[in-house]
């Protein structure tokens, strides 16, 4: 056996619990670092509250005297019906999908049929799913045309150009490529992002969700500052067995490792965005329009290995009072 020609389809609940709710919870909801609607009505709306003031009055006055209700606002999310497709020559096919099985003790190697092949070949595309849904979550760019690279929908940083244009939100900070010779410049940009976010962001340190997203040359800048540190302990053991993770005042720093799919954008290539993990938000649906399946089947004409995914997605920027954004000009 040389090749793998088992047709496979994933329909209605199959689509839910075997491919796309163990891709987006979980650890792997965690990976990604957004807060993710899964299956929400289509189109997706999200209710924002704001605090109703101070509900709290004199215990011995008569008569109820309740506060104003709390305001809401609304949030639509804009979602794009995609798919997703490979295809790989027979052989190929079967050589990925063996290595994938290869590891596991408890697999017949002589007989790769049923649910070993079955998982097998759905991580192998969960993972190139997982992968794009990131990319486009952040670089995404509806006009860049059909046939452009991260264009099924737009991104969260697409969102905030548009913000700064219509002057919702004023840029922190903005700095050339000379002001990161040196290590420190990575804690100038960190504090200028925080230094001139709105009160209320700052107001949900407390809450633990805050979070600075960096392009990779920042967080590398990050290190080499800690690493200048070199008289103490933990600098040694953070310069020779490296930090899995980095913080800033006890605001983590995640390395987004955008760098080589921002070289094909216009987007400044070097940016850091203060926020808080709710505020950006990655819908995606599976169940509310017909047509919405996961395909995988053989080609004998081309003896070739094919899979499909047709879903529905988007993502927005909730609030921008909670973005601070410094770039790269």
């Amino acid at each position: 056996m040389s090749f793998i020609e088992n047709a496979k389809t994933y329909t209605g609940r199959d689509l839910e619990t075997i491919f796309f709710r163990p891709m987006l919870s979980g650890q792997s909801a965690l990976d990604l670092g957004v807060r993710i609607l899964y299956n929400m009505p289509a189109p997706t709306t999200v209710q924002l509250w704001e605090r109703s003031g101070d509900i709290l009055q004199q215990y011995t006055a008569a008569g109820w005297t309740g506060g104003d209700p709390a305001r809401k606002l609304q949030k639509t999310i804009d979602m794009s019906k995609v798919k997703a497709e490979l295809g790989y020559s027979a052989a190929d096919y079967f050589s990925m999908i063996y290595e994938l099985i290869t590891n596991r003790a408890d697999v017949n190697m002589d007989d790769l049929t049923g649910t070993e092949l079955e998982q097998a070949e759905t991580e192998l595309f969960k993972r190139a799913i997982a992968e794009s849904l990131r990319v486009t979550m952040w670089i995404g760019d509806k006009e860049a045309g059909a046939g452009t690279e991260y264009a099924t929908f737009n991104g969260f940083i697409k969102r905030i150009y548009e913000l700064l244009v219509e002057n919702k939100i004023t840029a922190a900070k903005t700095y050339a490529a000379a002001d990161l010779e040196e290590a420190a410049a990575a804690v100038d940009i960190f504090d200028a992002a925080w230094t001139e976010a709105a009160e209320e962001l700052t107001d949900l340190k407390p809450d633990g969700q805050l979070v600075y997203f960096v392009t990779s040359d920042l967080y590398h800048l990050y290190e080499k500052y800690l690493d200048s540190f070199a008289n103490t302990e933990a600098a040694y053991i953070g310069r020779t067995e490296g930090r899995p993770v980095l913080t800033y005042h006890g605001i983590p720093v995640v390395d987004l490792h955008l760098s080589s799919y921002l070289r094909d954008t216009t987007y400044a290539q070097s940016f850091c965005l203060l926020t808080d993990r709710r505020n950006l938000v990655l819908a995606v649906n599976t169940s509310d329009f017909p047509g919405n399946e996961i395909r995988m089947w053989y080609n004998p004409d081309l003896m070739e290995n094919r899979q499909r995914a047709v879903f529905m997605a988007g993502c927005e920027v909730l609030d921008e009072k909670l973005v601070s954004f410094a770039y790269k000009e």
